[in-house]
């Protein structure tokens, strides 16, 4: 009975364990940022599988949800209402384009990166519109940059 319940009391610290160490990331939704009007603050966020972000609304206006075509095969979309925080676990790897439908084309986007980005061919293919694409492009070269700097 003893080893019995040392081996359930290892168990729930693996499983404990196992959770402390996925991150959660906040990423805000702001009328006004560091970089400029109407953007996602960080807008280039990069997380491992498993872990967490955070989209915070900041006004009742901003809202998050998936660039169509930007996210790896199989993976959920994301569709948050306006107003709302979003909190989103993210499992595939691959590149997530997000946006903020009203703000969308005052280039209110943000690029999710979890793990490795298998999908990035096909998420720069993705079209743009607006200052969306000017915004998104520059998250591709901040991507580019921070992999190259490796």
């Amino acid at each position: 009975m003893r080893k019995l319940m040392m081996l359930s009391t290892a168990a729930a610290l693996m499983t404990m364990a196992g959770s402390a160490f996925a991150a959660e990331v906040e990423v805000k939704m702001l009328n006004r940022g560091t970089e400029g009007v109407m953007v996602f603050e960080p807008a280039l966020v990069k997380v491992a599988p498993g872990d967490t972000v955070k989209f915070i609304a900041t006004d009742k206006g901003h809202n998050v949800e998936t660039i169509k075509g930007m996210l790896p095969a199989d993976a959920t979309p994301i569709a948050g209402k306006s107003g709302e925080n979003v909190t989103v676990t993210f499992d595939k790897p691959g590149v997530y384009g997000v946006k903020c439908l009203p703000h969308y084309g005052m280039g209110m986007v943000a690029m999710i990166v979890v793990g490795t980005p298998t999908n990035i061919d096909e998420a720069k293919a993705t079209p743009q519109s607006g200052k969306a694409k000017q915004a998104m492009a520059g998250l591709f070269d901040k991507l580019a940059a921070q992999t190259a700097a490796k």
